[in-house]
């Protein structure tokens, strides 16, 4: 659980997608009735986190399942819990989150990596280049234990100082020298390119000398290249919410990094759902403001306790502040989608590819790493298996690369006939792997082989989840056109 510490006032909240073009925007879809479907739509995920024994709990798992499209570990993947003893790592608890999560659609954010709280004894009693070397060793094992399965990683927690200074906490792991926080990212890109990184703190969630101190790091990291992709704002409320709340996000987002609120939760009170809804309607008003997560899933799971401080009562009620935030997220603007005829797609962003017939993502079944697997349609999570990169191979083609596996999409052993397999495989460039986008009516694209001319298509026109994705004749039917979705 957290410590209880100070909580600060924080306003309006924000939440990316990146924008950038001009774009034609599909007939809007209905309301969603579930958080996870409401964010969806808004291209955001709204996740929760989760103390991994209370999946033994019918009534908790029912609303998670229903409600989130994201989980985060509240301990089970901290250093305490992950390397007990030096050398000797436990990932049950974390991998029987990373599990659920796989199984019912969720992405997993990883937290922590390090942290000066919740070390195990035998670091606490180290010091020096000793303390760095096992640092960044664990950072090193973690990560590439979980290489491929987590959305995003608080590498590094709450390093800097409460009050006026703007500096660095005073830490063991300071201790060992001002570059610690640097040498951690560079460990976890090497372990895991794929996941985001991300810095994650509290008490930063209006413009203060603690919020400011952590933005010129961020400034300074993307100036040298440093590798950071993120920053968590753990946002625990109390009854106010800061004036520059929102400005607060997007100044950070301007430096080109994504910002997402990691810890929410707000303390009771008449004033409880109107700070909800403020936090959700800031989210969706940043561009990169990516997603929201509530730390706990009901009151009672709360390490605040008699705050009542989350969106579901002990007995799973909806609170007037979960209505505050479904209304703020069906009421948001719907994300860019498919760039119009001509203009291509972004290279360096990341799609949702959603099917017109069925609704439902293009996504890398059961998020397998290995070439061959099958590609499948699955109702939209925005789960790294359902995200998606064009890579460009010159002359109007490109190649469908997997987020979660680094993989392209391939037509499987160069077939030219109707009802080939779609797969993934290594990335050898192959004709086999080539796209071209065609246009389609109202915001949709097909995707043609530039080996075999056939269209991607769910196949049969299913609407089901695991609905099989191949290769057809191009006849432009809607189970062959997609939409395009930037998340980030």
């Amino acid at each position: 659980m957290k410590s209880r510490r100070t909580l600060l006032a924080a306003a309006t909240l924000a939440v990316a997608l990146t924008t950038g073009m001009t774009v034609a925007l599909t007939p809007a879809a209905g309301a969603g009735t579930t958080l996870k479907a409401a964010a969806a739509e808004k291209g955001r995920y709204f996740g929760a986190a989760v103390a991994v024994n209370k999946l033994s709990t019918s009534a908790y798992t029912t609303i998670l399942n229903r409600e989130f499209n994201s989980v985060v570990a509240e301990n089970e993947m901290k250093w305490s819990s992950t390397e007990p003893q030096q050398n000797t790592f436990t990932y049950s608890s974390g991998d029987r989150l990373v599990s659920h999560a796989q199984a019912n659609g969720m992405s997993v954010r990883g937290h922590t990596l390090l942290w000066h709280a919740q070390q195990p004894g035998w670091a606490q009693g180290m010091s020096g280049s000793a303390l760095r070397s096992a640092m960044i060793n664990h950072v090193t094992q973690v990560a590439t234990h979980y290489r491929g399965k987590i959305y995003a990683w608080d590498v590094v927690n709450e390093a800097f100082a409460d009050g006026g200074s703007g500096g660095r906490r005073d830490s063991n792991m300071q201790r060992t020298g001002n570059d610690w926080i640097e040498a951690a990212f560079r460990a976890a890109r090497a372990a895991d390119p794929g996941a985001k990184l991300c810095y994650n703190d509290y008490n930063t969630d209006g413009i203060n000398a603690k919020s400011t101190g952590i933005y010129n790091m961020v400034r300074d990291f993307k100036s040298r290249g440093v590798p950071i992709d993120c920053v968590g704002f753990q946002s625990h409320l109390g009854t106010s919410l800061a004036s520059d709340y929102q400005a607060n996000l997007q100044r950070f987002a301007d430096l080109g990094v994504d910002v997402q609120i990691t810890e929410l939760d707000v303390m009771t009170g008449g004033n409880q759902a109107n700070i909800y809804g403020a936090v959700t309607r800031a989210c969706l008003a940043v561009s990169r403001c990516t997603g929201i997560t509530t730390w706990g899933v009901r009151d009672c799971d709360s390490w605040r306790g008699s705050d009542n401080a989350l969106l579901f009562d002990c007995n799973g009620n909806k609170k007037a502040a979960y209505t505050a935030v479904l209304d703020a997220l069906n009421g948001g603007s719907t994300p860019p989608t498919t760039p119009p005829p001509g203009s291509g797609v972004d290279t360096s962003a990341w799609y949702v590819l959603l099917n017109r017939n069925s609704g439902k993502a293009l996504d890398l079944y059961a998020s397998a790493t290995n070439d061959g697997a099958r590609i499948s349609q699955w109702s939209r999570n925005n789960g790294v298996n359902q995200q998606w990169q064009f890579v460009d191979s010159g002359s109007g083609y490109y190649r469908v690369k997997s987020r979660h596996s680094s993989k392209v999409l391939d037509v499987s052993g160069f077939s030219t006939a109707d009802g080939g397999a779609i797969v993934q495989w290594s990335d050898l460039n192959g004709t086999n792997q080539q796209f071209r986008i065609a246009n389609s009516a109202d915001g949709y694209v097909r995707l043609i082989n530039r080996n075999s001319s056939k269209a991607v298509e769910v196949q049969g026109a299913s609407t089901a989840d695991g609905g099989n994705i191949v290769q057809y004749a191009d006849w432009g039917g809607t189970n062959q056109q997609w939409q395009l979705v930037r998340i980030g």
